[in-house]
């Protein structure tokens, strides 16, 4: 069965189930040119909702849609539409790079401080050693040093180029710069390279499985508490869909 793309709120989100993400990596890998792989909350809809904005083309244009909140789900069974599969984010980096893997592929590293990242690098090729390294670069670098950068990677051509931590633009860098490199995968995750590197605690499965883990966030960023605000804009807008646009496109 093919992986289905449905539209929520008018923001793209893919069916994908972990059976068919092999299928899914391998076909984006084969494509020519930049491609994006998304992770996707509640947040990230009601900013794409806006497309006119570069954030909303970003994720109009994304090649892979992988929501990672259990609002999302609620949402999409609400509507009446396909109910896609959420996915842990450190979960779904490590089987794309079980993918990678298993078919002698390339990683780049973007993000992170040195010593996180060295540290992230060596767990990386002992978890994963049929995945070559091809570069890496950490976070917070100085502006003057990017040109270099998307050299290096438009040189090595990676499959993967995995960005975290330190990388201000987050999903909009590789977006920003698509037509600079030459046949990649980008992939932003803030907490990859600290939690690759052991600097950062990922939050248990249980955790994430309950949808407990926003109290995870709050816990280190207090100001979190008011994400409860576009999240009761998120319940009216899922109202108002369901009560005037029943015909919306599925």
């Amino acid at each position: 069965m093919a992986m289905q793309r449905i539209e929520l709120l008018g923001v793209p989100v893919d069916v994908c189930r972990p059976e068919q993400l092999e299928a899914e990596i391998l076909e984006i890998l084969a494509k020519p040119g930049t491609k994006q792989i998304m992770f996707l909350s509640v947040w990230d809809v009601l900013r794409a909702r806006n497309r006119r904005s570069d954030f909303g083309q970003c994720v109009k244009d994304a090649d892979l849609i992988l929501p990672v909140s259990k609002s999302i789900l609620r949402g999409a069974k609400f509507l009446k539409k396909d109910v896609p599969v959420r996915y842990n984010p450190f979960t779904a980096v490590i089987s794309i790079l079980s993918v990678l893997d298993q078919h002698y592929k390339s990683l780049y590293l973007l993000g992170g401080r040195h010593k996180t990242l060295t540290h992230a690098e060596r767990n990386v090729r002992e978890t994963f050693p049929n995945v070559q390294i091809v570069g890496r670069f950490v976070g917070y670098y100085p502006k003057a040093m990017e040109n270099d950068i998307i050299a290096a990677m438009y040189k090595s051509s990676p499959a993967l180029v995995l960005v975290s931590d330190g990388i201000k633009e987050k999903n909009l860098w590789s977006y920003h710069r698509r037509n600079q490199f030459s046949n990649s995968i980008f992939l932003y995750y803030r907490d990859a390279i600290g939690i690759f590197s052991e600097r950062i605690r990922r939050v248990s499965e249980s955790t994430f499985d309950k949808g407990r883990e926003i109290w995870h966030e709050i816990a280190h960023n207090p100001f979190k508490l008011f994400y409860i605000v576009p999240f009761i804009k998120y319940g009216i807008l899922l109202v108002w869909y369901r009560l005037f646009r029943k015909h919306a496109q599925q």
